[in-house]
């Protein structure tokens, strides 16, 4: 009778650096969001250890005699994998896995596995390994990457198991056809956007774990997958909704951020976020329960701003109001955000609000209007139909009637071809 247990958990050690500009409260809160991604990850975390230091040792990291304190609890704690909550260097990273003997991972490296371990689809699958191989690139010689076939775990998914002997030009070479196969997933997704563009359009963003997807399936009844783990949606996920008796959007999910995303990720994701791109407002969801939550909004702005979005309209939604516990949040968040809506996605509260606030929108962007043309304007009947939505069309003698539906900015397209005709 053979026996079946379970994948044994690899047990970790996380370190963080304080420098002059930190206080010890955000070095902690930093070290648990990390110890959230490493159990994403598949890790526990047994100790957690804090360096004070002015700046990073070039050689160490944290220093020589820091670094040989961390190989002693490595061995005292039968530790496998040894997490820092900043990115190294190479040279670091080589140091550090000569005299502790494991596996040693940074941020962006844990961050890059747990992409990996959720892409699903072919085009999450192709942005993660691009990340992958690129981070991957200068960090060939890691002592411990040739046992990564035969043990696995952490930082050992994707195209760690099958590009570890190869050399910088194939990794280049790969690296080349991955972004080729991007730029047509891209080309193909544009011309989903454009039969899109008919309708309004929103994205949802936030810092992974303030509910985005817990939102989207409230309002409109999808399946989206919604957990309590960071990055648990990686693909953007475009649903319908209907506000309102015969007032239709589209509503996208989309993947959460986090603080020091690995810039190549966020480069090799830019075709998943053009959805947040080309959307006609960002609904930007908080955790207002969290007590970093403005450091939150910061990230995500700044995010933002990097993917050329930061000037499109936004509406901020507070969520997780039924798990705060300081309630005179609510007053600050009013007064500094006065245009914002505090809600629970999983409770359903104020959620009319939000819906109320999107028919606003929607009829201030998105109006319908008749126009008269003559029967031998059929380019100009055409024109409309690229630029709206027609709803209908009416053949009265030699007049056509167009009825459509549209943005603004397409209202005034429309009104200067038939000013031109």
């Amino acid at each position: 009778m053979n026996e079946i247990t379970e994948d044994k958990k690899e047990r970790a050690l996380l370190v963080a650096l304080k420098t002059k500009n930190e206080t010890h409260f955000i070095v902690e809160e930093h070290l648990t969001e990390l110890e959230m991604l490493a159990e994403t990850a598949g890790a526990e975390t047994i100790l957690k250890v804090i360096q004070e230091r002015q700046k990073p040792d070039k050689a160490f990291y944290l220093g020589k005699g820091k670094a040989e304190e961390v190989a002693e609890l490595v061995e005292l704690n039968d530790i496998d994998i040894v997490i820092f909550d900043s990115d190294l260097a190479p040279t670091q990273v080589r140091n550090l896995e000569r005299l502790i003997d494991k596996k040693i991972l940074d941020r962006s490296g844990l961050i890059l596995d747990i992409f990996a371990a959720h892409a699903k689809t072919k085009q999450a699958k192709t942005q993660v390994e691009l990340a992958q191989l690129q981070y991957m690139l200068p960090r060939l010689t890691r002592a411990w990457t040739h046992l990564s076939k035969q043990v696995g775990g952490i930082g050992t998914k994707g195209p760690g198991e099958t590009q570890i002997e190869t050399d910088r030009r194939l990794i280049r070479t790969r690296i080349s056809k991955l972004k080729e196969n991007l730029r047509k997933i891209e080309s193909q997704n544009r011309t989903k956007s454009l039969r899109r563009k008919e309708f309004l359009t929103a994205s949802l963003v936030g810092y992974t774990n303030a509910g985005k997807s817990t939102l989207i399936n409230l309002l409109t009844e999808a399946d989206v997958l919604a957990e309590n783990k960071l990055f648990a949606t990686l693909d953007s996920t475009t649903r319908s909704l209907e506000i309102e008796k015969g007032k239709q959007m589209l509503i996208s999910d989309t993947v959460g951020f986090i603080r020091k995303l690995p810039h190549n990720l966020i480069e090799s994701f830019k075709s998943t976020l053009n959805v947040v791109r080309d959307s006609d407002i960002i609904l930007h969801v908080i955790d207002i329960s969290h007590p970093f939550f403005e450091d939150h909004i910061k990230v995500v702005d700044e995010t933002l701003k990097e993917l050329g979005c930061d000037t499109k309209p936004k509406l901020h939604l507070f969520n997780k109001v039924d798990n705060l516990e300081d309630k005179a949040r609510i007053d600050y968040i009013k007064e500094k955000y006065p245009d914002s809506i505090i809600i629970s996605a999983v409770r359903g509260y104020n959620i009319n609000t939000v819906k109320e606030k999107l028919i606003e929108i929607y009829e201030h962007e998105y109006n319908e209007k008749t126009v008269t043309l003559n029967i031998t304007q059929s380019k100009l009947v055409s024109q409309i139909h690229s630029l709206a939505e027609v709803i209908k069309t009416e053949y009265i003698d030699d007049e056509v009637k167009v009825t459509y539906k549209t943005d603004k900015a397409n209202h005034n397209k429309i009104e200067r071809l038939i000013n031109k005709g």
